[in-house]
Formats: structure tokens, sequence, C-alpha cells
């Protein structure tokens, strides 16, 4: 087998979890100790018995520099170390991406879920797993219902002050949490408690398993109440949110571009709809901007992105959208075709009129797109002296379309003018 030879450069990439050397495999070892260079963090090069190996630690940032690291190493024969799993959360899945993973050889170990699942005798398949590496402890907040199990991924030792914290600020505060650290490891630990008194810091190196008690959260499914959202006004009000929701008909991992954002309601239930689901809200306006991620945070969905006015906010959104909602700037010249010129193929397209002038508007994009037109109003019930009445919302006139993949070509011309 020579250097040249594709096998020959294969990284090899080997969980390693808090037991160290005694914990790898034969194979594992073999990969550690036939390397030339070993890249990994400081903790996982500790872990290391007396190899004639030279260890190189891993780039921080990580992902700016991480492909040039490996570039320079891979020839000489190249091993890098993983916390636990590669493949759960982990650099191995970096690697795959940055490399193909026919140029890699992964040697797996328990990940830190399976072994914490081990240690409290959860089923881990009914358990949710939340990962606040490198995120924000809100993204927990669609996952809390009562009766969940959650295995929660630490950024470090702080990370269970701020799941308990989540946990109070939504109603969760009598949740049981379960600190394990050293998971595998000769100093591992384990301390319980409940969120309403947490407090204090942990070993950096944890999982937190929280069985939520004491709150009911909120459905996923489209159509928060109204008082859910910090607004101005600028709201789809929650049973047209519903029916708008339900058109744009969000799938996993899909991008939504919600283009007058407003108080970002439309964008922050497509997300809620499912953790991959991803939004881009376009709002001219800064004080409205700054709302929209208030809101996004406070609701569980702070990777919600919020750009500039549109159409001139599109050039910068990268990946073409597979949902377009235009709830705002539907007069404004040449913005419905330009929404519709973003959109990708096999795409949909959903716009509300609620001024006579925007419904005109939608009428004749109608004519030239035939869709699906529809004329929606909701009637609240609201006192009326001793009696009760029933209110009418503004109507609204709505178009749905789906984008053919026969406009594949003229779209991609469009949206690279």
């Amino acid at each position: 087998m020579t250097a040249g030879d594709p096998v020959a450069r294969r990284v090899a990439v080997v969980g390693i979890g808090a037991d160290g050397w005694d914990g790898l495999g034969g194979a594992a070892r073999a990969a550690v100790s036939g390397a030339t260079v070993v890249l990994g963090a400081p903790r996982q090069l500790a872990l290391l018995p007396g190899l004639d190996v030279e260890r190189v630690e891993l780039p921080s940032p990580l992902l700016p520099a991480l492909a040039d690291v490996v570039a320079r190493h891979r020839d000489r024969g190249l091993c890098v170390l993983a916390s636990g799993d590669p493949m759960f959360y982990g650099i191995g899945v970096t690697l795959a991406r940055l490399l193909g993973t026919e140029s890699l050889v992964v040697h797996t170990h328990p990940s830190s879920v399976s072994l914490a699942a081990a240690r409290l005798g959860w089923a881990l398949q009914e358990a949710t797993v939340v990962s606040l590496v490198a995120r924000p402890a809100s993204r927990l907040v669609p996952e809390l219902a009562a009766g969940r199990r959650l295995l929660v991924l630490s950024e470090g030792a702080h990370t269970p002050a701020a799941v308990a914290q989540v946990l109070r600020d939504n109603g969760f505060g009598e949740s049981r949490l379960t600190v394990l650290a050293q998971l595998g490891g000769p100093d591992e630990a384990t301390t319980i408690g409940y969120a309403h008194d947490w407090d204090g810091v942990a070993d950096p190196l944890n999982v937190v398993a929280v069985e939520c008690r004491g709150g009911a959260g909120r459905s996923r499914v489209p159509g928060l109440p109204d008082d859910a959202f910090e607004t101005d006004g600028q709201l789809t009000k929650q049973e047209m949110r519903a029916l708008t929701v339900s058109a744009l008909a969000p799938r996993p991992g899909e991008l939504l571009w919600d283009v007058g954002g407003g108080t970002g309601s439309i964008g922050i239930e497509w997300m809620r709809a499912h953790p991959d689901c991803r939004a881009i809200a376009f709002e001219r306006d800064g004080e409205r901007a700054a709302r929209i991620a208030r809101n996004a945070a406070t609701l569980g969905v702070p990777g919600l992105v919020v750009r500039g006015a549109a159409p001139a906010g599109f050039a910068d959104a990268g990946e073409r959208p597979a949902a377009v909602f235009v709830g705002g700037g539907v007069t404004a010249p040449g913005m419905l075709e330009q929404c519709w010129s973003a959109l990708r193929p096999g795409g949909r397209m959903v716009v509300n009129a609620v001024t006579i002038e925007s419904e005109a508007a939608v009428i004749a994009w109608n004519a030239e797109h035939p869709g699906t037109l529809r004329k929606l109003q909701v009637y609240r019930g609201g006192g009326l002296g001793g009696f009760t009445a029933w209110r009418p919302q503004l109507p609204v006139t709505q178009w749905t379309g789906d984008k053919d993949t026969g406009d594949k070509d003229t779209g991609e011309k469009e949206s690279a003018r």
C-alpha cells in the first residue's frame, strides 16, 4: 500500500469516552497507535498513553480551520479523536461532509446518551435528545410537556443551571433533574435535584436528564394563542395563522422565507412544527426585527434568522426556500414576482392580503399564475351588554400556489440576476 493509495490516506476517526484508553477496543487502539498524527481536544489527547505519535490540538473555532489542518496532516497518517460516538453530534459528521464517507474509517464508542440511559434505566428510543452545545438553552422550550423525558447534551459546567432556568420560566419548576458527569470514567458522578431550586455549576463533562413535571407545555400544532407573542399589532391572528401554516405545509428540514415578518409568528410556528424546520424572516423595521428575535427565543426557536427589507435582503439569504409566505409588501412593485422567482422548483407560496389594494394585487397575480384563491374570515364571540355577539375579524384573501418543476430554468435565471 503506497502513500498515494486512496485507502492509505483514509482518516481514522476514533470515539473515546471518559474511560480513555481502557475503554477502546482493539481496532480503535490500533488506529490510534498506528497513526503518525493524532488530532483531538486537549482533554481527549490527555487520555492517551505514551504513544509514539504527534499530538495536535483541534483548532478553535473548529470549522474555519479544520479543512486546512486535516489537509496538512492527512497524507502522513491521521487519526481524529471524537467524544463518544463520532457520528452522534460529533466531529465524524463534520469530517464526512468535508471529506466524504469513503475517506473515513470510523471506530464508534458508546455515546453519552447511551450511557446515561443505561444508568437511568430509561428506554433510549422513548427519550428526546436535545443538544445545547453551542446552542441557546431556549431550544428546550418546544420539547417541554408533562411526563416527557429529555436527555440534554451540555455545553459545559453552567448548562444544568441554564436548563433549570428554562424549566422554571415555562412552568416546569417541579421537574426532576439528574446530572450525570464523567460518564464511563473513574470519576463518574450523579447529582439529583429539582428545577425550582437548582443552583450552582457541575462538572463540565455532563449530560442532563430531565423528567418534565408541573407544566403543560405548548402544542407544536400551529395556532399558538395570540398572547404568546410580544407584538405591536402586526400579528397574524391565531386562527388565520393556523390556516396559513397549514397551507405552507412544513416538512422536516425545509426552509421558509417569511416576507414582511411583523411579529415573526409565521416563521416561528413553521419552525416549531419540526425541530429541523428552518426560517428566515425579512423585516425592514429595526424595532420589529428585534421583536421577532425575542419572540423566537421565548418560544424555543432561537435559530430563526432575521434579515432586512425584502426583496433587497434576498441576495444574502443563500439557499433558495422550499416555501415563501408573503404577509407584507404585497403591493410593492415586483415583490410577488421576485418571491416566486426565488422559490425553488416544487416549492409552495402563500400570500395573505388584508387591504383592498393588496387583494387587487393578489387577484391580478392569480390571473397570471393560477393557484387557489380563498376568502377567509373569522368571528370571535364577545360581550354585548349582557349577551354574547359575534365580532368579525378582518377578512383575508389568501392565494396559494405550487411552483411546478417546469419553472426551474426561469426561476434559476431570475434569481441569478
